[in-house]
């Protein structure tokens, strides 16, 4: 009876053998399924990557995609906009030093993305975004007095702009908005523009006061001929008026002695000539 209960211990072994086998075959196959998906996600492309190949002439949109476990690889690349802020310093063409500060907002070609990964990588700012800036800066710079990338700011932005984009386009990558947050100059060139304002002011004040002493000069001669003029006409009046004043003075009262019946007529402007 007791061989009949007997229980091979090399048997237990080849049981617990089997059963670990198979857990490791199990491991191994879940590993490889989740290994061969990978998921390219919102605002991505994905850059196939083969250790024996290298990057593949491939682009992956948004969404789970298969590859071959532990040999290729899917690199995702960030096509969003992405916002990049440079500095830069550079000379006007009066050789006065600006200083900038020049924000880009720019995105990743999503068709090219395989190529700009295998030749750029994915520091885009440090490599290509932060020089271009730099030198599109000192290029349109050079363009303008300091004065002018003051005055004519709209004008400097666009020619910065146009530079910009084109020396970023063998790249593959494209600007989407720029905008010049800065220009900051040397202190000596901040106080003769000061200067140079305040003198502008005084000549505009005193160009304006010279007009209105003009205009009050002409006024006051205006009103004297004015006055003039009606005293002249006072005068001539009030001379007409003694004239027959003084006719009728020298009339003695005696009406001419006529015969008829009709009431003799005073000729006063003929008294007067007679007076004279």
């Amino acid at each position: 009876m007791a061989d009949v209960f007997e229980i091979k211990p090399d048997k237990i072994i080849n049981k617990g053998s089997k059963f670990v086998v198979v857990i490791v075959v199990a491991l191994f196959i879940l590993v490889l399924l989740s290994s061969a998906f990978e998921t390219v996600g919102a605002g991505y492309r994905g850059v196939m990557f083969s250790k024996f190949g290298g990057i593949k002439d491939v682009i992956l949109d948004e969404g789970i995609h298969f590859k071959m476990p532990f040999i290729e690889t899917i690199i995702p690349v960030d096509v969003r906009i992405q916002k990049a802020q440079t500095d830069s310093t550079a000379s006007s063409k009066d050789l006065q030093m600006v200083s900038s500060t020049i924000a880009v907002n720019y995105h990743i070609d999503p068709e090219k993305v395989n190529k700009v990964y295998q030749e750029i990588g994915i520091y885009f700012k440090e490599r290509i975004i932060d020089p271009a800036v730099q030198e599109s800066v000192k290029s349109a710079t050079a363009r303008f007095t300091a004065e002018e990338l003051i005055t004519r700011r709209e004008e400097v932005s666009e020619v910065i702009k146009a530079n910009l984009i084109t020396r970023v386009k063998p790249f593959d990558i494209i600007i989407d908005e720029f905008n010049i947050v800065d220009f900051s100059f040397s202190r000596s060139f901040n106080d003769a523009i000061e200067d140079k304002q305040t003198a502008e002011q005084q000549a505009l004040k005193a160009t304006r006061d010279l007009d209105r002493i003009k205009i009050e000069a002409e006024q006051k001669l205006t009103r004297a001929r004015a006055e003039a003029e009606g005293q002249r006409i006072q005068r001539e009046t009030i001379n007409a008026e003694i004239l027959q004043l003084r006719a009728i003075e020298k009339w003695d009262g005696r009406l001419p002695q006529v015969t008829g019946g009709a009431m003799p007529f005073i000729d006063v402007d003929k008294a007067v000539m007679i007076k004279k």
